[in-house]
């Protein structure tokens, strides 16, 4: 248990930070500089997308990496620093922040992120071979991450408030609980996780990469379902606090709305992990999804008389998140294997790295759909806006999560790796090892 929560334990900083850098920033940023929403989600997608060609860069790296200290390790020790400082920079600007500045801090904290999420999440499929073990794993993690979002969460409600002003010093005060507990969980993990598994790259590892995407397999089933329904989640995540601002008309409530949100969430992961032992992992996130989908289309049709009910769909698309956050990574551990034994090479670090690819890109392409459009309808976050700019918001906040995820289930459908097969994989896995294949 000592190793599980002190790698688990590495989730949190980040999840306190980027928390804040996904639902905070944009509003922090509309709300107290000069720049536009359109000029935001600009910049916020263009430090998106240019931080998705980090992630397999890192991911082969850290495959290739043989350093004493641990092959994964040893980018999380070296990536808290850079974290530490981005953060610094990115969540308290000068008065006069320019786009630049804008642009590229929110790049730094973003290649610092990579340097350490994309060798840990690797890490864990190296942790066990188990296929509810693997669960187990992500549900740790989770918990840690969940329990980073709620305790920076908990910091925007006691600041009470959705003015720039309130946000400018809840992210102060997030800023130093990142620092400090990104301190204590990276020298905790370095000391306390063994990092000794072993890689088997293809001699033409990019071009190997390059023909994994392109050919029908389970790990590219996978991958396009966990972008679609990252998207669906990634718009309304982005649009929360104009939501619960405008169309709700309760800022007030912004902090205890997320806090129930993600409470729901770490609440639902064990109960998310005992049906994926019953029903198999992407059938039980299927289930999920669906969930969601019937709560979301509420959205577009509340308003201020219907804060009530926004706190029901609150708690429940919270719950059905757990599922989100803690199967489709263990789902992509077991493709390891699959991966290993049907073209012989073992090579998590890449297959997170892509992973990690197509969560970043989820969210540029929310902030890239999500503010130009909503420019587009009138809309101004610094004054009162009429019900048509105030109807498309809310159609905005829900509408495109309900089509993403319904992207999500189709995509899914039919996915080869159960547990059984899962099972009989291993044992041929074991089988060529014995016979030292």
């Amino acid at each position: 248990m000592g190793v599980l929560a002190a790698y688990a334990s590495l989730a949190f900083p980040l999840a306190a930070a980027f928390i804040a850098l996904q639902v905070i920033i944009p509003t922090f940023y509309a709300e107290s500089t000069a720049l536009s929403l359109s000029a935001i989600g600009g910049l916020l997608l263009l430090a998106r997308l240019a931080d998705t060609v980090t992630d397999p860069l890192v991911g082969y790296w850290s495959d290739c990496n043989n350093s004493s200290f641990g092959r994964r390790k040893v980018f999380v020790v070296a990536a808290a620093p850079l974290v530490a400082l981005s953060v610094w920079f990115l969540f308290m600007p000068p008065a006069d922040a320019s786009g630049f500045y804008l642009l590229g801090w929110t790049v730094a904290i973003y290649v610092a992120g990579t340097l350490s999420i994309v060798p840990t999440s690797a890490w864990a499929a190296e942790l066990s071979d188990d296929y509810n073990q693997r669960s187990i794993i992500a549900g740790s993690r989770v918990a840690f991450g969940l329990s980073g979002t709620l305790a920076s969460l908990l910091i925007v409600a006691l600041f009470s408030g959705a003015d720039s002003q309130n946000l400018g010093g809840a992210l102060q005060a997030i800023t130093w609980l990142v620092m400090i507990t990104l301190l204590l969980a990276t020298l905790w993990a370095a000391w306390r996780v063994p990092d000794v598994a072993q890689t088997r790259l293809p001699g033409q590892s990019v071009r190997a990469a390059w023909q994994l995407m392109l050919a029908p397999n389970p790990f590219r089933q996978l991958l396009l379902s966990f972008l679609f329904n990252a998207v669906g989640n990634a718009i309304p995540a982005t649009l929360f606090l104009l939501y619960v601002t405008h169309v709700l008309v309760v800022p007030a409530q912004a902090g205890a709305f997320l806090f129930l949100y993600f409470v729901a969430a770490a609440l639902a992961v064990p109960f998310w992990l005992a049906v994926s032992k019953r029903l198999g992992k992407h059938r039980t996130w299927s289930i999920a999804m669906v969930l969601a989908c019937l709560f979301f289309i509420w959205t577009p049709f509340l308003d201020t008389d219907s804060v009530l009910w926004f706190y029901l769909i609150v708690v429940a698309t919270g719950f059905t998140t757990g599922a989100d956050l803690s199967l489709p990574s263990a789902i992509n551990a077991d493709v390891i294997e699959w991966d290993a034994l049907e073209n012989g090479y073992r090579r998590p670090g890449l297959f997170f790295a892509l992973w990690g690819t197509a969560s970043k890109l989820s969210y540029a392409l929310a902030i890239g759909i999500a503010f130009p459009l909503l420019d587009l309808t009138g809309f101004d976050a610094r004054q009162n806006n009429g019900e048509g700019p105030l109807l498309w918001l809310a159609i905005l906040y829900g509408g495109p999560c309900i089509l993403f995820k319904l992207a999500a289930i189709a995509s899914l459908r039919h996915y080869p790796i159960t547990e059984a097969v899962h099972r009989d994989i291993r044992r041929q896995l074991d089988e060529r090892a014995a016979s030292g294949a």
